[in-house]
């Protein structure tokens, strides 16, 4: 039998949302990179001018999407902006108003509903003093932290981003990283789906590799760092980067503890699409620093989380732990 559902219940900390005040009044986005458009009399996303065919689920109203993952057996949902919306590659002041305009959107919904939202924004980490008065402004207008593109800042390891993790680590701000889409350009991965299936997933090993080896993670224990997509390859190649760590000076970075100290303070999502591999997140990392995570509305999402979870066989303490204890610890909400 399972444990008893945890204080807000069964917590999705990988879900999406997209803001429409992003695409209306003076702040509006330019229409040939994102615009919302009237499809059989719902909102949908258009990038390029192309619907995103991606999204299979709702993606604006935040009612839809709460209905939509109640019906999957998730109470509360942690939602993130869509990483395409992330300030990336934008002068300061643009980039600084992007989030704003986010942030102010998403702190209503979370004021309006705390029972069903929390949520992270955004922050112009290519300007890492704007970043931090962007990170400090998010947290105390209600946010839980922000969402970081795993190759921005030179994949999280530029020296410039220390007072950036500094001020994180003071907030308790959790710090969501996810794959930026294209951040490792290889043409070998235009074909077959690849930039998604395995350049998602690299982009992510490398960012979680590099705050390690940079030693973000031993000078900021307090980080809440929690990496999409089940660590990305990261899980798949910590073995390799201990013993690099150990027998190739280049490879030690300026890291003076193991590698596993390190790699142990991370928090890893449930969206992996492998029952397996998760099982051995779970007993490799520990029940307590997985979270349920669906990747909600995505084709690449996992569209029953809980039951993912529950097919593990966990013990009662430790499910309940990744279906909603850890989130609801992140979130200060326990």
């Amino acid at each position: 039998m399972s444990a008893a559902a945890p204080p807000l219940g069964v917590v999705d900390a990988h879900a999406h949302i997209v803001v429409g005040d992003l695409f209306a009044g003076d702040d509006a986005l330019d229409p040939s990179f994102a615009e919302l458009r009237d499809v059989t009399g719902r909102a949908r996303l258009f990038a390029g001018g192309r619907e995103l065919t991606s999204v299979v689920g709702e993606f604006i109203d935040p009612a839809r999407m709460a209905a939509e993952a109640a019906a999957s057996g998730v109470d509360h949902l942690l939602v993130s902006p869509w990483v395409q919306l992330l300030p990336m590659q934008l002068p300061a002041l643009e980039a600084r108003r992007r989030c704003e305009v986010q942030h102010a959107a998403l702190a209503r919904l979370v004021a309006s509903d705390p029972k069903r939202f929390s949520a992270v924004g955004a922050v112009p980490i290519d300007h890492p003093a704007e970043a931090v008065a962007v990170l400090s402004e998010a947290c105390a207008a209600g946010l839980s932290g922000v969402e970081l593109a795993a190759s921005a800042g030179n994949y999280l390891g530029d020296d410039a981003l220390e007072p950036f993790w500094a001020a994180a680590e003071e907030l308790g701000a959790i710090l969501f990283v996810h794959p930026a889409t294209r951040g490792i350009s290889l043409r070998a991965l235009d074909d077959h789906y690849l930039w998604n299936t395995v350049g998602n997933p690299a982009e992510t090993a490398i960012a979680g590799a590099r705050l390690v080896l940079a030693g973000v993670l031993e000078r900021h224990p307090g980080l809440r760092v929690l990496l999409a997509h089940g660590g990305g390859a990261l899980p798949a190649v910590c073995g390799r980067l201990a013993h690099g760590q150990r027998v190739v000076a280049a490879a030690r970075g300026r890291l003076r503890e193991p590698l596993e100290s390190s790699i142990a303070r991370l928090h890893f999502d449930t969206v992996t699409h492998d029952p397996s591999q998760l099982r051995r997140l779970v007993d490799d990392f520990g029940s307590d620093r997985v979270l349920l995570g669906s990747d909600r509305p995505f084709d690449m999402g996992d569209p029953d989380p809980v039951g993912t979870v529950r097919a593990l066989g966990l013990e009662p303490a430790d499910e309940a732990a990744v279906l909603g204890t850890n989130a609801a610890r992140l979130l200060r909400r326990t």
